[in-house]
């Protein structure tokens, strides 16, 4: 059975259609005449996908829609309408709505949209079954997501973690390079071990190499006793060197004589202290473009660049997004002893389509934010900032005026499609994600609309 769809329609005729072409397809079906009936029929039973006409009767599907997600804002529903005005659909998207359907509904879209629901579900189950997944893996206990670009770091730390390799993480700020260092050191048999962190950027250049390597007595003004540093509190254990790029040349020349010698000397001394420490760092900068400016020393380079571990921008991971914002909210609503049950569709919907410039670190700080701030059980898109309401898709460049005859769905959607795979050079799986698509979906919509990458121009000599 692929799964349970419960339909409301008040046309009898257009129920029994819709109960024969779906269970054709296998899945579970069950349908009532009714929004009231509905609600009766949620009480004793639970359905994946609600599949509900706008108008009706009574209670319309518009409201059954808010009385649902009010009760349970995780609930998949589409809506049918025979009324394809713009500002139907674009009030049945805002309440939270997955998409809808513009009746008389034909079959290959219904089933098209049926499976895109079903593929959303199972990859919200697929994401909560890995965050249960790491949380009992020892190696990334912290570390969330299931996009295949994160996959592969997990191959890599988990492969790496037991070995004493020195290890160099790339990646822009916030998107979790200390998280994945911690993980590289719980898996390794230095985990019982200091983890000792320490920002290159955040310490003066005057300072950086008694923080490093401590200092005796009298060595500097201010050095009143004996100082060890971090590289002798973490003998046999781990040390992090973020921002790694941000050291200053000389100061790279005493760390690489550091990790060749296996010894360190404290300043102002004169004995050469052995350390067995592993050491791991990271930066958000061009290595290779520092060292033809002549910002940072080839040789250190080669030294810290053994294993090295790429980390996505949040923006080139967008299916984890949803995943995160879920454990972050549970983190913060049980760090603050909040009863949160979650974050409503439309949040959601707003948190997929933000670029995150901030990466991780912003996500989590905007998702305590709005475990705060809401006053409901569930974090609302009223809860998040004005700035990520409003924001559009990254580089879209358009700008939108509805005109007094209204506007095309479609032709909007061909739109948007168009300037993603141009923004993208006519790469799918680059612009799916920009999209909030997958890739065969974004694939389905190219020959729906029949777009094709323009033919390169020649010129014809005359």
């Amino acid at each position: 059975m692929k799964g349970t769809i419960l339909v409301v329609d008040d046309e009898k005729g257009q129920r029994e259609i819709l109960d024969m072409i779906l269970k054709k397809e296998g899945y579970r079906v069950v349908t009532v005449p009714g929004a009231r009936e509905a609600l009766e029929s949620l009480e004793s039973d639970e359905f994946d996908i609600i599949l509900t006409d706008l108008t009706m009767q009574g209670i319309s599907g518009l409201e059954l829609l808010e009385r649902v997600l009010d009760e349970n804002p995780q609930q998949c529903m589409i809506i049918m309408t025979a009324h394809g005005t713009i500002d139907s659909a674009v009030e049945a998207m805002k309440k939270g709505a997955f998409d809808y359907l513009e009746k008389p509904l034909d079959r290959d879209p219904l089933l098209l949209t049926i499976w895109r629901a079903f593929e959303r579900l199972d990859l919200l189950q697929e994401n909560r079954k890995l965050h249960k997944q790491l949380e009992a893996n020892q190696v990334v206990p912290t570390i969330i997501g299931s996009h295949p670009k994160m996959k592969e770091v997990y191959r890599v730390v988990n492969k790496i973690a037991p070995t004493s390799s020195t290890v160099l993480i790339f990646g822009e700020s916030g998107t979790g390079k200390e998280l994945v260092a911690q993980a590289i050191h719980n898996g390794s048999a230095r985990k019982d071990k200091p983890f000792l962190a320490i920002n290159c950027a955040a310490i003066p250049e005057s300072l950086i190499e008694s923080e490093l390597f401590g200092h005796e007595k009298g060595s500097f003004t201010g050095a009143s006793s004996r100082e060890i540093g971090l590289f002798e509190a973490a003998n046999s254990g781990t040390i992090f060197l973020d921002e790694i790029g941000e050291m200053n040349v000389s100061m790279q020349a005493k760390l690489l004589r550091a990790i060749q010698e296996r010894e360190i000397r404290r300043v102002g001394g004169k004995i050469s202290i052995p350390i067995d420490v592993r050491i791991i760092s990271a930066t958000n900068k061009d290595l290779e473009q520092e060292i033809r400016k002549g910002n940072f020393r080839e040789d250190l380079y080669y030294r810290l660049n053994v294993i090295r571990i790429n980390l996505p921008p949040l923006r080139e991971r967008g299916s984890d997004i949803i995943a995160l914002a879920e454990f972050f909210a549970r983190k913060s609503a049980d760090a603050d002893n909040i009863a949160l049950k979650g974050i409503s569709k439309p949040a959601l919907r707003i948190l997929s389509n933000y670029s995150w410039p901030g990466n991780v670190r912003q996500l989590e700080s905007v998702i305590e934010r709005g475990v705060l701030m809401t006053e409901s059980d569930f974090i609302q898109a009223e809860d998040l900032p004005v700035e990520i309401q409003r924001e559009r898709m990254p580089g879209s460049g358009l700008s939108i005026d509805i005109p007094a005859e209204g506007i095309c769905i479609d032709d909007l959607e061909r739109e948007l499609i168009i300037k993603a795979m141009e923004r993208t050079g006519w790469i799918i799986g680059k612009a799916a994600p920009l999209l909030g698509m997958t890739y065969k979906t974004l694939q389905y919509r190219l020959e729906k609309y029949a777009i094709a990458k323009p033919e390169k121009m020649t010129h014809n000599p005359s």
